[in-house]
């Protein structure tokens, strides 16, 4: 299939090599020193786009692929207050998105087991929780996207948490006195080179559960957005990545 990448920076790269790996051709890659190349005419020879850029720019990317009907992957995030105008906006224009805040397969297991984990620990309320992730210095954003579907995950099945807050660690490391009994607290860590590092923490008088999931490298991030270009270029629709891999 044809591919365009929206997005030229470490993630694109990568993405780039994966995609040629699996015999799939980049026909566009658009960054910041040759935006005069985004037009719908140069989108249209592509089968799917893949979005990985900046929050700032995501929503713009987006818009500029349903507008030229290019299937599109969005691999960032910032934007996800417009998911109910763009999911109304294919389900009408018979258009395709799936977004993720993170395509990896691996992430995608853990995202599912963090749920049944959570609704299996509102019979044992001695236990509280927290997610604490770490990642590269470079990175724009806090807490990732990642950390808050895994949040978001524990609140939608512990009856306990309505919210969630974040974190960043001072000299002194993470203050949480504040954190009230049902929020989940999310800890942010940057340190340089770290791809990604998530943990889900279950806390008791007696003991202590963690659960998480190392990334080794970017190479499995990317394999999934590739993977999400391959199964959305021919499907209509707003999808998110539980779709894909029918984890709901």
């Amino acid at each position: 299939m044809k591919i365009a990448l929206l997005g030229y920076g470490k993630m694109g790269k990568i993405i780039e090599k994966i995609a040629t790996d699996r015999k799939h051709e980049i026909v566009l890659k658009i960054d910041y020193d040759n935006l005069h190349e985004f037009t719908a005419e140069n989108l249209q020879k592509a089968d799917a786009a893949i979005e990985f850029s900046t929050p700032s720019t995501a929503l713009s990317n987006i818009k500029h692929c349903l507008d030229a009907n290019v299937p599109v992957v969005v691999g960032t995030t910032g934007w996800y207050d417009q998911i109910p105008v763009l999911k109304q906006e294919c389900e009408d224009g018979n258009k395709s998105l799936i977004y993720a805040s993170n395509f990896s397969v691996g992430v995608n297991i853990f995202f599912h087991v963090n749920r049944v984990l959570a609704k299996l620990m509102n019979q044992h309320p001695y236990y509280d929780v927290q997610v604490e992730e770490i990642h590269h210095i470079q990175k724009l954003d806090a807490p990732s996207g990642t950390a808050i579907t895994i949040a978001e995950g524990i609140i939608d099945n512990l009856d306990a948490k309505q919210k969630w807050v974040n974190l960043l660690p001072d000299a002194n490391g993470v203050n949480d006195d504040n954190v009230k009994t049902d929020e989940v607290l999310i800890e942010s860590y940057r340190i340089d080179s770290v791809p990604g590092t998530h943990t889900v923490i279950y806390d008791s008088e007696v003991d202590t559960i963690e659960f998480k999931h190392t990334a080794h490298n970017r190479n499995g991030f990317a394999l999934g957005a590739v993977l999400a270009a391959e199964w959305i270029k021919d499907r209509k629709g707003f999808y998110s990545v539980e779709d894909m891999f029918d984890m709901k």
